[in-house]
């Protein structure tokens, strides 16, 4: 279609350029928009900024999660499945591309999309960055100007239709989603799927880091967040000293401890993970403050040093053998 179409929002032009089928979605905070996005200059040449295509991957965007480019959500919801519209938006409008532009290709790139960000609104980040990185994103980034959106839309999915990520989850979903991660990692646990059962008490971490977020550091709501963390943290190690993942534990272990330096579980199994690689001197301090701190625990202690001074007798007679070899190997030259 040729004719011009004007939505009911200043600033903005819509053309439709490929009629899409049946009646416009019924929307609802946490639906989510399939579709594939081209952002052109509205130049002579109609410089192309960004095509989703080239990424081969569609965008997806939840309804109400406070996307920063918002009149996406607005141009979206004029949209039927399957049609094809181009939007000409005014700078009002495209002030804030530069950033999300900037996040997408991250993605793309395989890179951290908020690398290097400071936590503060996304304004105040326009201010902190003197350069995207992209040579075409600092020129927009100094110049807002209007841009082209050329969209073609897949779905509108209900909230219900799909699994949401964590980040899409209000706070209410988030916490009753983390019983049910914790305990779903239970059951793996028994079925001795370790690498499974730690991807779901990670996603139960980050559920209860992203509300925590939003509390002051020690207040009551963060310390009753972080009584739920410490036990996911401490299965979440339990299964990386199942997989032989040592140093990952001694991170998460000592990040815990930082916090917590009276946990006597998080000592055990830092203490494992550095008996695993070697570390005799830390594990025996680690283990020594574990009997301390829990003397219902002193008989797995014993058993653990005894296990581990076995283990260095043996690597100090092999590694004695080794030298005394390469010794004589190095005389017969």
């Amino acid at each position: 279609m040729e004719e011009t179409y004007l939505l009911n929002v200043e600033g903005v032009k819509k053309k439709i350029l490929h009629g899409g089928q049946g009646e416009l979605p019924k929307l609802q905070d946490g639906s989510k928009f399939t579709f594939h996005f081209q952002t052109l200059k509205d130049d002579f040449e109609r410089t192309v900024i960004d095509d989703s295509r080239e990424a081969g991957v569609p965008m997806e965007i939840i309804v109400g999660k406070m996307f920063k480019l918002e009149i996406w959500e607005t141009l979206l919801s004029s949209m039927r499945i399957g049609e094809v519209a181009e939007f000409w938006c005014d700078t009002i409008h495209t002030g804030m591309y530069a950033l999300v532009s900037r996040g997408m290709r991250r993605i793309a790139e395989g890179r951290d999309p908020l690398e290097g960000q400071k936590h503060r609104c996304g304004m105040g980040n326009m201010f902190d960055y003197h350069s995207t990185g992209y040579e075409d994103l600092d020129e927009l980034q100094r110049a807002p100007q209007p841009l082209i959106f050329i969209m073609e839309l897949f779905r509108v999915e209900d909230p219900s239709a799909y699994k949401r990520d964590t980040w899409a989850m209000s706070k209410e979903e988030k916490l009753a989603a983390v019983p049910v991660l914790h305990s779903e990692g239970n059951r793996l646990v028994l079925r001795r799927e370790f690498a499974q059962a730690a991807a779901k008490y990670q996603e139960a971490v980050i559920c209860l880091r992203n509300l925590q977020a939003k509390e002051k550091p020690w207040e009551d709501g963060w310390l009753k967040l972080e009584s739920l963390v410490t036990p996911l943290v401490l299965n979440y190690c339990q299964c990386q000293l199942e997989l032989g993942e040592y140093y990952e534990v001694l991170e998460h272990t000592t990040e815990l401890l930082q916090k917590h330096n009276d946990n006597a579980k998080a000592y055990f199994k830092r203490a494992k993970a550095h008996a695993a690689v070697w570390n005799e001197r830390e594990a025996r301090e680690d283990f020594q403050r574990v009997a301390h701190l829990d003397p219902s625990m002193a008989a797995a202690v014993k058993k653990e040093l005894k296990q581990l001074g076995e283990r260095m007798r043996k690597k100090h007679v092999e590694d004695r053998k080794r030298y005394q070899g390469l010794f004589q190997s190095s005389q017969g030259l």
